[in-house]
């Protein structure tokens, strides 16, 4: 199986889209550092994937995926996520007052 991924920078909400055939080990290889790209915004955590047999279907899918279409989709697939996220956003900042 081949794996197309959306991960979350917990520092900075950044998203960073990727493909591999062993999701929990690349996910923990960003945490450690060992991609120059989202070394400087760890920790990540996973927040959406998708599962190819076909390792060309799972590299043809991230190139979509980081398309901006590909971006609207993944951000409407993902809607409820990211207004819950924001509402826990705003509700962590009305305790800091």
């Amino acid at each position: 199986m081949f794996y197309t991924y959306l991960l979350e920078s917990e520092k900075n909400e950044e998203l960073y889209t990727g493909y591999t055939s062993d999701l929990a080990k690349r996910v923990k290889e960003h945490n450690q550092g060992l991609n120059f790209s989202t070394k400087s915004a760890r920790p990540w955590k996973c927040i959406y994937y998708e599962a190819c047999i076909n390792e060309e279907d799972a590299k043809r899918r991230e190139s979509y995926l980081k398309t901006t279409q590909g971006k609207r989709l993944l951000k409407r697939r993902l809607k409820e996520y990211f207004i819950k996220r924001k509402i826990q956003f705003e509700i962590s900042l009305q305790g800091m007052r």
